[in-house]
């Protein structure tokens, strides 16, 4: 499917793919103001977020990455930087997997580069807090204004304890430019600036201070430097 994306500014192609229940206009946003100036900056909806409606999620993360490169078709995209935290940074990784001919160089924030020895029990909260946003009215009644009806089975989705892509996390042996960002506050994804740099040499590794899962909202102007150093580093032009 080709996902509802909204463009702003000019240049060399920046694709950012937001986290779990935002859309491409609630993520990103101080990123995008950002990089308008120098970069043509791509905000597509995942599958199943915002305007890109769905009712199969079930092979999200592979069918998230061919709809990321029908996008990329629709709008004649034939080469660009790929951006992602969380849930984005998941879809992204493993569209740079299947399709390294699309990607200038690949960015990824708040992803898990193992299983954490705890997981079951990390898992378990996240589903009890789950149920308490789809019991609250005020919350379903904002993510309905953003998604529709249809978030609720990417909530239940989640609810499937193997439902996280260790087996693609667990390693970063693309042959292309590699930005991890991380927050100092999230241990489990911290690991990942040792075990990454390890397997691959074009992987570099930033760790920011007073940030934890979403990086690139808890300290956007450092983060937003870091990406543009990279960036520009591994522009074309």
């Amino acid at each position: 499917m080709i996902l509802h994306t909204e463009a702003v500014g000019t240049g060399e192609p920046v694709i950012f793919l937001h986290t779990g229940l935002q859309t491409g206009n609630t993520d990103f946003e101080y990123q995008s103001e950002y990089f308008k100036h120098d970069f043509k900056v791509f905000k597509p909806d995942l599958r199943g977020h915002g305007k890109s409606d769905t009712n199969d999620y079930s092979n999200f993360f592979q069918d998230s990455a061919r709809d990321l490169l029908e996008t990329m078709d629709h709008f004649k995209i034939e080469k660009a930087h790929i951006v992602g935290c969380s849930l984005g940074a998941l879809v992204g990784l493993i569209f740079t997997k299947n399709y390294p001919h699309k990607v200038q160089s690949l960015t990824l924030s708040g992803i898990l580069p193992e299983k954490p020895s705890n997981w079951l029990e990390a898992h378990q909260k996240d589903v009890e807090y789950q149920s308490k946003i789809l019991e609250s009215k005020e919350v379903t009644d904002y993510f309905n204004s953003l998604h529709g009806e249809g978030w609720k089975q990417f909530i239940n989705m989640g609810r499937e304890v193997d439902w996280y892509p260790f087996n693609e996390t667990s390693e970063l042996t693309m042959n292309l430019p590699i930005l991890f960002l991380v927050g100092e506050g999230n241990v489990n994804e911290t690991k990942g600036a040792i075990i990454y740099p390890k397997l691959n040499k074009q992987v570099h590794v930033s760790i920011i201070p007073f940030a934890a899962h979403l990086v690139h909202s808890e300290q956007p102007e450092v983060y937003s430097k870091i990406l543009e150093i990279f960036l520009k580093k591994h522009t074309i032009r």
